[in-house]
């Protein structure tokens, strides 16, 4: 749990990074690895 909690936040440092220098693409993908890691720790929990 704590990994993806670690995992979670760099991926919101880095989609803050990436949208302030415009590289739009790399922030979606940000975003998309961020809502993995959150399903994942909401499954760690519900289990």
């Amino acid at each position: 749990m704590n990994t993806f909690t670690q995992q979670y936040q760099t991926a919101k440092s880095n989609s803050k990074k990436f949208m302030k220098n415009g590289q739009i693409s790399a922030y979606l993908n940000a975003l998309s690895e961020m809502n993995k890691y959150k399903r994942l720790m909401v499954a760690v929990v519900s289990n």
